[in-house]
């Protein structure tokens, strides 16, 4: 759906079509959330390999059903907040005729005041620092693990650290996206075309490139998807060194 929006209102932004206000802001919550949602989530699975890795006798415990139903609760309670204060200022600020007007929908549409742009900022460099913290964290508490096992502990702890750095990579693309506003709002300044393309880079290696990181590496980790997506890549001109023969003997 996150991509679906995306796609759209870029596509809507560059021929500079407008849409109402009200329909603006349903999008906005929508589009917020779902930009928050990814590295707190992100943050959460780390977190979840630290349990397990460092943990272990506990993970059953917190990592339960139940508690990743809380969990999920608790990761879109916190990826809200960010929302919720922009749109109580625009909310308190406009009037209600403001809602029918017809405006490109953008989130600058919704900064009215230079106070607000620094708000929306610190909140978003505040998340951008708790999120740091909860990996550096978790990966210094996973290494001195891994160094200390032996055996098979160890192959296991391993491979929790490089979930966790695969991890902290997403994230680290997600939280870049943080900053763009102030590096656009920059370049704005300096020339137009420029601020176009620079907005149009943060899009996809930023906001695309995050989400679509994780479905394909745990894809390709399946052979059988991995053997389909080489078939499809080569136009399966070689079906037979993709899809090798079963071996009687």
């Amino acid at each position: 759906i996150f991509l679906i929006i995306t796609d759209i209102l870029l596509i809507l932004s560059y021929i500079k079509i407008t849409m109402q206000v009200w329909l603006c802001v349903i999008i906005y919550i929508i589009s917020s959330l779902c930009i928050f949602v990814t590295p707190v989530t992100l943050t959460a699975m780390t977190l979840e390999r630290y349990v397990a890795v460092c943990r272990p006798l506990r993970h059953g415990e917190l990592c339960s059903t139940r508690r990743a139903l809380h969990c999920v609760l608790i990761i879109h309670s916190i990826s809200s907040i960010p929302c919720i204060v922009v749109l109580s200022i625009f909310f308190a600020s406009v009037s209600h005729n403001f809602y029918s007007k017809g405006r490109v929908c953008s989130v600058e549409m919704f900064i009215l005041y230079k106070w607000q742009g620094h708000l929306r900022s610190a909140v978003s460099q505040f998340y951008f620092f708790i999120m740091f913290i909860a990996i550096v964290f978790c990966y210094i508490k996973i290494m001195k693990v891994a160094k200390a096992a032996s055996g098979e502990d160890k192959k296991s702890t391993r491979k929790g650290l490089k979930t966790v750095i695969f991890h902290a990579f997403q994230l680290s693309l997600c939280l870049i996206q943080l900053w763009c506003p102030l590096i656009e709002a920059a370049v704005l300044q300096i020339n137009l075309i420029l601020f176009i393309n620079v907005r149009y880079f943060d899009y996809i290696t930023f906001i695309l490139a995050p989400r679509c990181i994780s479905p394909l590496v745990y894809g390709l980790r399946d052979e059988m998807f991995f053997h389909a997506l080489k078939y499809y890549a080569l136009c399966g001109l070689f079906p037979h060194d993709i899809f090798p023969s079963p071996s009687y003997s």
